[in-house]
């Protein structure tokens, strides 16, 4: 049966989940087309799954959900999950603490939380698993100047105060022909732990020339700017502020109609679209070893100067317990994450996000089916 992804459904995940109260109202799931016999989600174990975590997948999520419910409501079934864009710092920390059935985080749970988190699962490892792939957009609000390209080097600069105009002379030699005007640049960056954030300063670390050395991590290191809380909240703030410049996912930035700068990796500039992004995605390798965990080694294709490829990209991934979940936690996790991982991947390229890779999907549903 085919079933339509709708605000209507939308709205039964509200409805049904306080915690989505702290989410906004926001309809972001796009009208897609589902074929809900095809799913092989079980669409077993609790009614009500609970997360929390990235804002950057938020948008995502919202599909996922919402496309989750129709599937399982065709197969005579109601189950709801109520995720809160909280950040990823906080995604992990509730995690931890028992507080949520799974996290989302852009960056990969690791060292001391890792710890933590293993305790959490009755001694079982946490794992990484990715499904949503998402460009970073560096996204501005400047009247008259569409077309605006920037590289690693220029972007650090704006973001550690050592460029403070627009008209800068090395923001001028990427923009030939262009008008930038003498007025200040106004960054805006994220204020709460973010694994954005963190995912961002790593591009910076290996793009720049050297011109980012405060380092990475999921708070914001570079000293200037203003602060807004999540994804949502930079977007607004940039897009009511003329002048002002920040970093956030491109599903945001296309949101709030935000002007989004091309990149110039070394080989030119390179336009933020699906295919240039998913150029770079194609090279990205994973760094765990064996097991279901997944974590990706993304800091290869950070300094690429690949011809054509988008080099700002983040991973979200959802943080779960290998084992060590109640039967039907663990039933319902499985069921939602492999509904998401299918068919809930169809129109995320309209939000702004990069589809799985199908070699990602089959690596991806290995580690589902393997969760106890």
């Amino acid at each position: 049966m085919n079933l339509k992804r709708s605000g209507a459904l939308l709205g039964v995940v509200a409805a049904g989940a306080l915690t989505l109260a702290a989410c906004g109202s926001d309809n972001n799931a796009a009208d897609v087309d589902v074929d809900a016999s095809a799913s092989t989600a079980t669409c077993e174990g609790k009614d009500t799954l609970s997360a929390a975590g990235s804002s950057a997948q938020k948008n995502a999520m919202d599909a996922f959900v919402s496309t989750y419910i129709a599937v399982c409501n065709d197969k005579g079934k109601s189950v709801n999950v109520a995720y809160n864009p909280s950040g990823s710092g906080d995604g992990r920390t509730q995690f931890i603490a028992k507080q949520i059935d799974f996290a989302g985080s852009d960056s990969a749970i690791k060292g001391d939380q890792a710890a933590q988190a293993a305790e959490r699962c009755a001694g079982n490892p946490a794992w990484n698993l990715p499904l949503v792939f998402g460009p970073v957009a560096i996204a501005y609000n400047l009247e008259g100047v569409d077309n605006l390209v920037l590289n690693g080097e220029t972007i650090a600069k704006i973001f550690n105060g050592g460029i403070t105009k627009w008209n800068d002379p090395a923001i001028a030699a990427l923009n030939s022909g262009a008008t930038l005007p003498d007025s200040p640049i106004a960054p805006v960056v994220r204020s709460d732990s973010s694994g954005t954030t963190d995912n961002v300063q790593k591009y910076l670390e290996a793009a720049s020339r050297g011109a980012w050395t405060t380092g990475a991590g999921s708070d914001f290191t570079g000293g200037v700017g203003e602060g807004a809380k999540g994804s949502a909240g930079v977007a607004q703030a940039v897009a009511s502020t003329p002048g002002a410049i920040t970093y956030v996912e491109s599903s945001f930035a296309k949101q709030s109609n935000l002007s989004v700068a091309q990149i110039d990796n070394g080989s030119g500039p390179v336009e933020l679209t699906e295919e240039s992004a998913g150029k770079a995605i194609e090279g990205a390798a994973f760094a765990s070893t064996g097991g279901g965990d997944l974590t990706l080694d993304l800091s290869s294709i950070y300094g690429s100067t690949e011809a054509g490829a988008y080099p700002l990209v983040l991973a979200t991934y959802e943080i779960v317990c290998s084992g060590g979940y109640d039967a039907d936690t663990s039933a319902a996790v499985k069921s939602f994450l492999t509904s998401a991982a299918n068919e809930g991947q169809t129109g995320l390229s309209e939000q702004g996000y990069v589809p799985l890779p199908d070699s990602f999907k089959a690596k991806l549903t290995e580690s589902i089916d393997a969760i106890g």
